[in-house]
């Protein structure tokens, strides 16, 4: 039948696709560039890396992501599975950091609510394990 979708197979047509700002928030982050990745939130945005208290506004996130890009020689966050809607994304994701020549990785899941009118992020819940954070990562961002 013309125009169908065989059985089995998917029709990805219709499927919805992460909002530009996200792609252009995540390549700012691997950029290390932590002004360009603030200006991808609306004044109103929070960002709560959970459980800690959310960050608020551009100043907030890029005040909160400076000091690890800035730590690190490369930065990479890996979208191992994602799901989306026009307002919402979710990330499954491994963060990579490459400081003083090691790699040092993990595991995230982050929800990121977008305008998707203002082309804006205003919501990021990012959850991940604080002790194997800390585990792999503490040393090296008290130096």
């Amino acid at each position: 039948m013309k125009g169908s979708t065989p059985i089995g197979e998917l029709d990805h047509r219709h499927e919805p696709v992460m909002a530009p700002v996200i792609g252009r928030f995540l390549a700012a982050v691997e950029a290390r560039d932590a002004e360009a990745a603030g200006a991808c939130f609306a004044e109103d945005a929070m960002w709560a890396n959970v459980p800690h208290p959310p960050v608020v506004g551009p100043a907030g996130v890029r005040d909160m992501l400076a000091p690890i890009l800035a730590r690190s020689e490369w930065v990479r966050w890996d979208v191992v599975t994602a799901a989306h809607t026009p307002e919402r994304s979710w990330l499954e994701r491994v963060d990579r950091f490459g400081i003083d020549g090691e790699e040092y990785a993990v595991a995230c899941h982050g929800v990121v609510e977008v305008d998707p009118v203002r082309d804006l992020i205003t919501g990021v819940r990012d959850y991940v394990d604080l002790g194997e954070w800390r585990a792999r990562l503490g040393a090296v961002l008290t130096l």
